[in-house]
């Protein structure tokens, strides 16, 4: 490949290879999943605890028959959720996991007198000491968010397991209670308190430990959770701010993804030399990077290595959004990984773009219309505007996003004024209305970051929902327009997924699989605005650069894909502050702290 990148030693290869899951722990973690629905099996159903030896200590004064189903069921429900863990070779997981079978083991015999159920539990803690160092990975970044989540999966789980337990003992139940009775019972068991629902003999005991121990775990988990340490998703510190974009500086021409690096909720890892960089953002234990590295391409390799080395130190799934052909090569060559075609960016010369033509016919005349209408349109730095129309904008922005949940991640610096970003270009579109609005006569914006010192990349498109049809359109002739003012010959417009599937299918010849798969494209731009992001970029007549996602192999493409989709906006699995809550943490914040871009692409 071209480009100056030295080659690795074999030695380095196979290092760089990693992150990939050893099988020992993947099977430990598969194993104690199923350890741990024996162990529930065996304090939940009657069946599973049938024996001479225990009908004779079940009536033995001090027996401890209740006690020990409770354990087995809390020792079985924590290992299926530290199974999880265990896979991705978490250390606390593995050291709960240590302590917890014993416990289940010493239970499954004091209950069910089995000693095939301590076998299995000591079965699975011989290879979990054998290996215990392969269970070296560090722990992911957490929030608090992660209680709230555990106490409502907890609760609703415990509410149907323990339905199950208050029905399972149809011969000893006295009475036929409702199932509304027995929901009731379930309620009041979960809180340590006796319900409606009676049995004969020890098995109320048997049922009150058992919920009581469903309670006991689901408050124990949430609790820890809550007030554990929190360790948020690291962000750039002004030294690392400061670093990148001295790179960018000098190397930044590159990609027209760079300056995205500079998104604050992301962290970095340096090469060696400190010439090159990789940002990333870990969503659902997925380590996501965008773009190609930042800096020299001769130290790609070293800040690719580190990447890698901190992905295998805390077991994250590595991956890479978005990345360019050049990039896409350099990864897969240094670290072994695959790479697939994701999409194409569409990039505009200036010197080349003209409204004049028929391809222009569209956009020429919808231009023309909205001027007739009475628009003005204006380009300039951000540097170059007041203190008190950058926050007007800010405002405008926020409010004409469109949805609650922010959007964007790979194209989007998630801020907009910052005074650290006096390079970037706006473009504004403004009206004089009879009845002026809440942010005066501003009617749309659009927001680009620089691409070396000749080019820009776009990075917010934002409008009030009120103004014509057609301002995108408005507002980037304008800015193309107005680019060789600036130096600009170059515009890096939206990113448009699965271009060439939706641009292949659609052609005469196009066989029934393409077919297919355009039809699938354009069923799913409902949500997720394929086509029309594709239609509307090829409006303007660019050039298309494929961009690429390199992942580990092909069972992480899921997962990689909804990781992806969380950090993009997509999907959003917290749940958000109030508005007027979010716009008073965010004024506490640097001015940065939000404002990612949503891609409005409505067509005239």
């Amino acid at each position: 490949m071209s480009g100056g990148v030295p080659s690795r030693s074999s030695r380095a290869r196979r290092i760089l290879r990693g992150p990939r899951p050893e099988a020992a722990p993947v099977l430990v973690g598969r194993a104690a999943a199923i350890v741990g629905v024996l162990d529930i099996a065996g304090g939940v159903f009657p069946r599973f605890r049938h024996s001479r030896m225990h009908a004779i200590a079940e009536v033995l004064p001090g027996s401890f028959g209740p006690f020990a189903a409770a354990l087995s069921l809390s020792a079985g429900v924590l290992l299926l959720l530290l199974a999880h863990g265990l896979k991705r070779r978490k250390r606390r997981a593995w050291r709960a996991a240590v302590a917890l079978l014993p416990a289940g083991a010493a239970a499954q015999f004091a209950y069910r007198h089995s000693v095939i159920g301590v076998l299995i539990a000591v079965a699975l803690l011989v290879p979990l000491l054998i290996h215990r160092d392969e269970f070296a990975a560090l722990p992911d970044p957490r929030s608090r968010w992660r209680a709230l989540a555990n106490f409502i999966l907890m609760s609703a789980s415990s509410l149907v397991l323990g339905l199950v337990i208050v029905s399972v003992h149809p011969h000893r139940t006295i009475g036929d209670p409702s199932l509304a009775d027995r929901l009731t019972h379930v309620v009041y068991g979960l809180f340590g308190f006796e319900g409606p629902v009676d049995y004969q003999g020890n098995t109320s005991w048997t049922v009150a430990f058992s919920l009581g121990a469903l309670g006991w775990i689901t408050a124990v988990t949430t609790i820890y959770l809550a007030f554990r340490p929190e360790h948020p998703a690291a962000r750039l510190t002004e030294e690392d701010e400061s670093r990148l974009r001295a790179l960018l500086e000098k190397h930044g021409r590159r990609d027209s993804l760079g300056h995205f690096a500079l998104r604050r909720d992301k962290a970095v890892v340096f090469s060696p030399s400190g010439k090159a960089a990789v940002t990333y953002r870990v969503v659902s234990g997925v380590m996501l990077a965008s773009g190609d590295p930042i800096g020299d391409v001769e130290a790609w390799p070293g800040a690719i290595e580190r990447f890698m080395d901190e992905a295998k130190a805390h077991s994250w799934t590595p991956a890479v959004m978005g990345c360019s052909e050049t990039g896409g090569e350099v990864w897969t060559r240094e670290t072994g990984l695959d790479a697939l075609e994701l999409g194409d960016e569409a990039v505009v010369d200036v010197a080349d773009f003209s409204l004049a033509g028929r391809a222009m016919r569209n956009v020429r005349q919808m231009v023309k219309r909205i001027e007739r209408a009475g628009y003005e349109t204006r380009v300039r730095r951000i540097r170059d505007l007041g203190d008190a129309e950058l926050e007007r904008i800010r405002r405008a922005a926020e409010d004409w996003r469109g949805t609650d949940t922010e959007r964007g991640f790979s194209m989007a610096l998630g801020r907009v004024g910052d005074a650290a970003d006096g390079d970037c270009l706006i473009a504004t579109a403004h009206k004089q209305d009879d009845e002026p609005g809440q942010y005066g006569d501003l009617k749309a914006v659009l927001h680009f970051v620089p691409w070396g010192e000749d080019g820009v990349s776009l990075d917010l498109m934002r409008r009030d929902r009120s103004a014509d049809p057609g301002m995108n359109e408005l507002l980037i002739v304008a800015a193309l327009q107005a680019a060789p003012k600036f130096g600009i010959t170059r515009i890096s417009l939206n990113f448009a997924m699965f271009r060439s599937a939706l641009a292949r299918g659609e052609k005469i010849g196009a066989g029934p699989v393409l077919r297919a798969w355009r039809g699938l494209l354009v069923f799913l731009s409902r949500w997720f605005q394929i086509e029309s992001l594709y239609k509307f970029n090829a409006k303007f007549q660019p050039r298309w650069e494929p961009r690429f996602v390199v992942y580990r192999n092909t069972a992480d493409l899921p997962r990689i894909g909804f990781a992806a989709m969380q950090a993009e906006g997509f999907v959003n699995l917290a749940l958000p502050l109030p508005r007027f809550l979010r716009r008073r943490s965010a004024a506490a914040e640097r001015p940065c702290a939000h404002a990612m871009a949503e891609r409005d692409v409505r067509a005239a």
